[in-house]
Parts: structure tokens; sequence; C-alpha cells
């Protein structure tokens, strides 16, 4: 697995799946290894998908300082991976939480950035809540997994740690599929074994970011963003994707039918005919 140096001395490692020009993706979770977006790969036609870990996910090592686990600390990350890449600018993509600290990479080095793909984006650094979750999850009610996931989203929600909340997560875990069936069972399992508990606890502990301020560089950007949730993604909802895209002066908002969170999964050649198309505009 290809390696490289961050800033402050910490190992990275990261994937190459596909080929053709670079698109750089940050994984979510938060401290989820990069594997879990193997899938995207197929969604992403001609192109090599560079899937990041995280520090202290996956192969990368775990950082001296726990501090650089916060969200906006792991942005040099990612431009430490883009050095080593050789990329004078790129196409970068953050997935879930990750959306968070692809949008501050991107509001801090606009010049390094061509294209901007924010997947099911957390809106912590915008501070935009999910203002709809309650009826995004009721939507779910005619399902036959309803309320075993329902209790577990109560669960989740209620946990004090990291480890307290695993349990809870794999029982929430349909909500977050357009489709419950055996391949979102495995990619749902999966999670346990590839978090890191230090990194998900560190990506939001002690955040010193202003979100009025992030807004106010968002509606300054010059960047072109695409906003992609799915159709039946209670976190975040549709909705909320909407709202972050209005932000953006070149922001436009995606909505994937019949999609979750992890949209790849649920129709590929939806989400790749909606990341073509977006990806193959001049800048």
């Amino acid at each position: 697995m290809p390696t490289f140096t961050a800033s402050d001395g910490t190992g990275l490692t990261y994937q190459v799946l596909g080929d053709g020009p670079p698109l750089v993706c940050v994984p979510g979770g938060p401290g989820r290894a990069g594997v879990y977006l193997a899938g995207l790969a197929g969604a992403v036609g001609r192109r090599s998908l560079i899937a990041l870990d995280n520090r202290g996910t996956g192969a990368s090592e775990e950082p001296a300082d726990p501090e650089s686990y916060r969200m906006e600390r792991l942005v040099d990350d990612i431009e430490a991976l883009r050095a080593h890449l050789g990329l004078e600018r790129m196409d970068l993509l953050g997935h879930s939480s990750a959306g968070n600290t692809a949008l501050l990479y991107a509001l801090r080095r606009p010049e390094r950035v061509a294209r901007l793909v924010l997947l099911a984006p957390s809106t912590r650094a915008v501070g935009i809540g999910v203002d709809d979750f309650e009826e995004a999850l009721a939507r779910r009610a005619d399902e036959d997994w309803y309320e075993s996931a329902r209790a577990g989203i109560k669960g989740w929600l209620g946990a004090h740690t990291i480890a307290d909340s695993m349990p809870h997560r794999e029982q929430a875990a349909p909500f977050f599929y357009g489709r419950w069936d055996e391949a979102a069972r495995e990619h749902a399992r999966a999670e346990t074994r590839e978090l890191s508990e230090p990194a998900a606890a560190g990506f939001y502990a002690d955040v010193t970011l202003d979100p009025a301020e992030v807004r106010a560089a968002a509606a300054a950007s010059a960047t072109p963003v695409l906003v992609v949730t799915g159709e039946l993604d209670p976190f975040p909802t549709p909705a909320t994707g909407q709202r972050l895209a209005a932000l953006l002066p070149h922001g436009e908002s995606y909505v994937q039918p019949g999609a979750g969170h992890y949209m790849w999964l649920d129709d590929p050649e939806a989400l790749g005919g909606a990341l073509a198309g977006f990806l193959a505009r001049p800048v």
C-alpha cells in the first residue's frame, strides 16, 4: 500500500483503485478506514480513486498528538497527500464526516481544488443542522426492520462513548442504506473492524472552528461543488444537502433516488452518471 508522511511526521497510507485521472477521496465515519469506499470505484468510471486512510485508521499510523485527529487539523493531511501525488490541482471528494474536512481544504487552498464533491456530507463545519431527521426516519416506518433500527438510533444517540455506540450503530444501520440486502449488511458489519475509536472520538473533540466564519468563506468560494445526498438518508437529508449547496456560489445539489448514505451500493449507475457529468466539466 502506498505511503507518505504528513507534516507532523505521521506515516499515512492510501489505496489506488481504477485507472485514469485521479479523484482524491477522503473517508468519513469519522474514523473509518478508506477501504469502505472501495465500491465507489465502480461508480466513478475511468478515474483512479485515491482512497486515503486518515491518521490512526487502516494502515496509517496513530499520531503522537491526539488533537491532530480534529477535523480542521486533518486538512493538512489532504495537502500532504496532494503534494505527494504531485498534483498541481485535484478533484477532491469527501464522504460523510469528511465532507467537513474536504470543504475546509477547498476553502483554505482554493487554488489546489479543481472540483469538489461532497457525498452525503456532514454539515457541522458550517453550522447547518439536520432539521428533518425524525421525518426521514418516519419515511421508513413500513420496513420490517423499522422498530429494531429505531431502537438502535435511540441507543446510538444516547451513547456516551464511541465504544458504547458500536452495538447500536449496527442495529440502526438499515436506515442508512436504500436496500437492506446482504451487500448492505456486510458493509454495515465491516464498520466494527474498520473503525478506529481514537480517530472517531477525536474528530469532533474540542473543535475550534467558528461556523459563521466558515459560512462566510463558503459564500466567497469560486470552487465548483456538487453536493450529493440520498433520498432516504436521514443524516444528512436531501434538505440538509440543498441548504449546504445554496451557501456556495457554484454549488449544486443532486438527490439520488432511492439511495441512502452509501449511495454507490444502492445504484452505482445513477451516482456514476451524476459524478461523470460534474467531473467532466471544464474549469
